[in-house]
């Protein structure tokens, strides 16, 4: 079931986050933050977990695209599964959420910038409607190499 993200959660998140890390296709990143610093730079609306007889096993959650007032209405999306548990449409689950949630909370548009290589995840945004609007080359080295991203966004068609 997908719930509302509660502080609870916040090591079941960070852990599904080092996951994530560790597949090195999810991410730029190669530290899990402190649970302060992921929580300051993720909304504070628009956080959801998938839970499953108690366990959680995946989360979503927005972050602003820009501190600029103009773009208060653009967000980038996270959407984490569990090792183990991806295939079976957690991920499904927390998007939609959370395109919901977003529209109700004045976001006209989601953005994302996935690896290439991250096959499952560009099929579960092209599934809610996410567009390809570039490709960004060698745009950042991971352990020392270079790593193209796939631009993404969605417009709503709820908030103008």
């Amino acid at each position: 079931m997908v719930r509302e993200m509660q502080q609870a959660d916040s090591q079941n998140v960070l852990e599904i986050y080092r996951m994530g890390l560790e597949t090195r296709n999810a991410t730029f990143e190669t530290t899990v933050p402190s649970w302060k610093e992921w929580d300051s730079k993720h909304l504070p609306h628009s956080r959801f977990v998938f839970e499953e007889y108690g366990k959680v096993n995946g989360w979503a959650a927005l972050t602003p695209f820009s501190a600029r007032e103009v773009y208060r209405g653009v967000a980038e999306v996270s959407v984490y599964v569990a090792s183990g548990f991806r295939g079976k449409k957690i991920g499904s689950g927390l998007m939609e959420q959370i395109i919901i949630s977003s529209e109700l909370n004045g976001i006209w548009t989601l953005v994302s910038s996935v690896f290439p290589e991250n096959e499952a995840t560009l099929k579960l945004h092209s599934k809610f409607g996410f567009r390809i609007i570039g490709r960004r080359e060698r745009i950042a080295k991971l352990e020392g190499k270079w790593r193209d991203t796939i631009l993404l966004e969605r417009r709503s068609d709820k908030v103008f």
